[in-house]
C-alpha cells in the first residue's frame, strides 16, 4: 500500500511539471467533432451544448486521444442541466464506450462515474456532497486520470476517487455529453488540459 501511494506522489509531481494548455479556444471548435444532431457551438466566448429537434444523445469529442491527463473546465447548467465528461472514450453514432463523470442537477450525483453501456454507476459522491454543485451558477470541475485511477473534485472539493482495471486499460479522447430527452442547455468554459511529460 506504501509503494502505491509512493507512485501516486511520484505521478502527481509529475503532472505538475507539465504545460497546462487549453482545449478550447473561445472562437470556434477546433479540435474537436460533433457525433449526433444535437447543438454545439460557440457564443460570447463560451462553448454551448444545447439540445436539438431530435432530443437524442450528443457528444462533442477531442480530435485526439489523451491517455493520463488531468483535465479542468467550468460549466453553467440553464434548464435541465443533465451532461457529462467522458474520459478516455470513442464514439459511433451516438454510442460511446468510455467513463463518463457526471454533470447534472443537483442530487442526480455531478462528480461520480458512470460507464455507459456497461456496469452503469461504479461510484457516486457521499449524499452529502450533491450540495456542493451551485445551481444556477458556474461550477469548476476538475478530473484527474493516471493509469488505473480516476478522481474528481468540485468547486475544489474531491467527489470520488476510484482504481479500476477497465479504466486503466481505456484509450481514447475527452468527450462533452448532451442526455437525451430534450430541454438541455449547458455552456462551458477555461477547458484546461495537462497532460504529463
Amino acid at each position: 500500500m506504501k509503494y502505491i501511494y509512493t507512485l501516486a506522489a511520484c505521478l502527481f509531481s509529475v503532472i505538475l511539471l507539465a504545460q497546462e494548455r487549453s482545449l478550447f479556444n473561445g472562437e470556434d471548435l477546433t479540435g474537436w467533432t460533433i457525433y449526433g444532431t444535437e447543438k454545439w457551438y460557440v457564443e460570447d466566448g463560451l462553448l454551448v451544448s444545447e439540445s436539438g429537434p431530435d432530443a437524442q444523445y450528443g457528444y462533442l469529442a477531442t480530435d485526439e486521444s489523451y491517455k493520463d491527463f488531468e483535465v479542468s473546465l467550468e460549466f453553467l447548467q440553464e434548464a435541465d442541466g443533465n451532461s457529462g465528461v467522458f474520459i478516455r472514450s470513442t464514439v459511433e453514432g451516438t454510442k460511446v464506450s468510455g467513463w463518463q463523470v457526471e454533470v447534472a442537477p443537483k442530487g442526480k450525483h455531478t462528480g461520480g462515474v458512470y460507464e455507459s453501456y456497461g456496469r452503469g454507476w461504479l461510484v457516486k459522491p457521499e449524499v452529502e456532497k450533491e450540495l456542493i454543485l451551485r445551481e444556477g451558477q458556474w461550477n469548476t470541475l476538475k478530473i484527474r486520470v493516471m493509469g488505473d485511477q480516476l478522481t474528481s473534485w468540485l468547486n475544489g472539493v474531491q467527489m470520488v476517487s476510484i482504481n479500476d482495471k477497465a479504466i486503466g486499460a481505456g484509450e481514447g479522447s475527452i468527450a462533452l455529453q448532451i442526455h437525451d430527452g430534450g430541454g438541455i442547455k449547458v455552456k462551458w468554459r477555461n477547458i484546461k488540459l495537462i497532460v504529463p511529460e
